[in-house]
């Protein structure tokens, strides 16, 4: 069963919205994502669709807010374009999100019965790749943290 979360982020909705409706042309941007990181900034992205497969918005959105220094992600949404509004996020990006940020919160549902839920509750029983690292753990990586997911 998933727990509602009361809150809906509508100005990431809008967000996500604006850069779908202004940024997404033809076949190769059709979705657009929006994210709040702990500071309150909202970072967006759309997606890099292509035959051979492509990334999807939420996971351009990840490398995105790196690279404009957000680690920490609290909310995320994705919007279709020509108005098909919020869109949740595939199996895959459901994956990542989680091993990236495992408390992340994803805004889902339709136009009337939008709602936020933690990203563990889209994917139960899942797998954790960080859960796995212990290598990695045992060896020392002389990795930074922000470039390899947080562990749970």
């Amino acid at each position: 069963m998933t727990t509602e979360i009361n809150h809906v982020d509508h100005e990431l909705i809008r967000a996500a919205a604006h850069v779908a409706a202004t940024r997404c042309r033809g076949d190769n941007h059709t979705m657009a994502a929006a994210a709040r990181d702990q500071d309150g900034r909202i970072i967006t992205a759309v997606n890099a669709y292509h035959f051979t497969g492509g990334p999807c918005a939420e996971l351009v959105l990840i490398g995105t807010a790196a690279a404009q220094g957000a680690y920490d992600l609290d909310t995320i949404v994705a919007v279709g374009d020509r108005d098909r509004g919020v869109v949740p996020p595939c199996g895959r990006c459901r994956q990542v999100l989680l091993d990236y940020f495992p408390a992340l919160k994803v805004i889902v549902g339709t136009r009337d019965g939008l709602r936020t839920v933690p990203i563990t509750h889209l994917l139960p029983e899942s797998y954790v790749w960080a859960d796995h690292q212990l290598d990695a753990e045992v060896n020392g990586a002389d990795t930074p943290d922000h470039y390899q997911p947080k562990l749970a």
